[in-house]
């Protein structure tokens, strides 16, 4: 089981629990040290999110092909 961290409502969605390892969080190379910073998790075929001010809060899980849908479009 993938632990995406995230004590959140727990669960596959919000608890950021999915399947295979553990996650490696890497923050965000556009955060800075203010405030404004969130962390990237991939672990297998999800792609998470978190604020980093809050590692234990709530994690939002994508399927990995639909981040990079969007990192794409983003850029």
């Amino acid at each position: 089981m993938t632990d995406l961290g995230g004590g959140g409502a727990g669960g596959r969605g919000a608890g950021g629990r999915g399947a295979g390892g553990h996650a490696r969080w890497r923050k965000s190379s556009r955060s800075t040290n203010v405030a404004n910073c969130v962390e990237l998790a991939v672990a297998g075929a999800v792609a998470a999110v978190r604020d980093s001010k809050n590692p234990a809060g709530a994690v939002l899980v994508f399927p990995r092909l639909r981040w990079a849908a969007f990192l794409a479009g983003w850029r």
